[in-house]
């Protein structure tokens, strides 16, 4: 693929009559309670005179999916410190540079910067990458580790190639026969959310030039999976899932990966950004279309825990915000496909109770609150490719 988009990012909000003030007041006021809030509601904190972390609220600990969470959103903001920050936070106490997975990161520290873990996860690198590009393109490179460019290559270059080392498959960060992300290196299966065609197209174009066919094959790769991984009826995919695409039989270390829990929300949403970035798949609209759908048939069951399938246990969400801001998130891939007026006064309605919808309060805020930012942007044509 030649082109990415540059102008005309679809505002969901506006086009439903919400006045543009009014949204761009939301983003700002949004950005600013979670990035510099006071302690009871940020999700950011100071660390030193030129570093900071994101913390994941709810296990008090910094993870790579929030930190580059935060430099995506960061670049996005043209928050230039700030992303610097927490990208320079990460160098310091999250890079590993020997042992089995040198040139990752490390998923998860303590506020402090102690590692509590010494392997990855996958989602992280890509984010970071993403955001580097994004960074290099907004505000230029620098020095050292600001220039940018040159870290997102290196790290794309070693989720597929481990330094050149000749280290086994499994120590990468994709599978280098069929171009799907793992759940961690070590894994033979994946993650639905992990999926970003619309980043891996964009890595196709500035990843290192050797790795670039590798990429364009992944973007393919990773919208056929997600036909496999997501429900024909529901729409609904699982946590964890085979390169298939079916359900994992069994993963004694966690017993909810079979069902649409806290990974899976993301899902809907790469599928919509990648629908509105790049609009090369019309299975997305229908799929989001599916999953909302399921969602009104549920009901006054939407904030419990359902499988697959769409059969509900008795367990109420832990991220019941998340769930709202990615129903919402899914109506940007739905109004880019053919919908009826039924499906379209749906995905209307979702939208608006997102809309009547405020951050999330207390212990388990991160998660939430994230992904509402996302969503944010996403309604608002303000998640753009830079």
């Amino acid at each position: 693929m030649e082109n990415y988009k540059t102008t005309g990012y679809r505002n969901l909000l506006a086009e439903l009559g919400i006045p543009q003030a009014e949204i761009d007041k939301r983003v700002k006021d949004s950005f600013n309670t979670m990035f510099k809030g006071s302690a009871d509601v940020t999700l950011y904190h100071d660390s030193g005179d030129d570093m900071g972390y994101v913390e994941d609220t709810g296990n008090i600990d910094a993870r790579t999916e929030g930190m580059s969470y935060g430099m995506m959103m960061c670049v996005q903001m043209d928050e230039h410190e700030l992303f610097d920050r927490i990208w320079k936070w990460s160098m310091t106490n999250m890079y590993m540079t020997e042992g089995h997975h040198a040139g990752y990161f490390a998923w998860s520290c303590a506020p402090d910067g102690t590692k509590n873990a010494n392997g990855p996860a996958p989602d992280g690198e890509e984010y970071y990458a993403m955001a580097l590009f994004f960074a290099s393109h907004r505000w230029g490179d620098g020095e050292g580790i600001y220039n940018y460019s040159h870290w997102a290559k290196t790290i794309l270059r070693d989720c597929i190639h481990r330094n050149g080392e000749g280290e086994k498959q499994g120590s990468t960060m994709w599978n280098t026969e069929n171009h799907l992300i793992k759940f961690v290196p070590d894994t033979p299966f994946s993650d639905p959310s992990y999926h970003l065609p619309h980043f891996y197209e964009l890595f196709a174009q500035w990843a290192n030039e050797e790795d670039r066919e590798f990429w364009s094959e992944a973007a393919k790769a990773s919208r056929k999976y997600l036909h496999s991984a997501c429900h024909p009826e529901t729409g609904l995919c699982t946590d964890y899932a085979e390169f298939s695409g079916e359900e994992i039989a069994d993963l004694p270390w966690n017993k909810k990966h079979n069902y649409y829990y806290s990974d899976s929300y993301r899902t809907v949403m790469n599928i919509s950004l990648d629908s509105e970035w790049f609009g090369v798949d019309p299975w997305q609209s229908e799929n989001n279309a599916r999953l909302q759908r399921f969602f009104k048939d549920a009901g006054d069951r939407w904030d419990s825990v359902p499988d697959k399938s769409g059969s509900f246990i008795d367990e109420k969400v832990m991220h019941p915000t998340a769930v709202i801001a990615s129903n919402a998130a899914a109506s940007l891939a739905v109004f880019n496909g053919s919908c009826d007026d039924e499906t379209e006064k749906l995905a209307k309605e979702f939208v608006m109770k997102f809309w009547n919808t405020p951050l999330r309060e207390g212990k388990r805020r991160y998660y939430d609150n994230c992904l509402y930012f996302f969503a944010l942007l996403m309604l608002s044509g303000k998640y753009r490719i830079w």
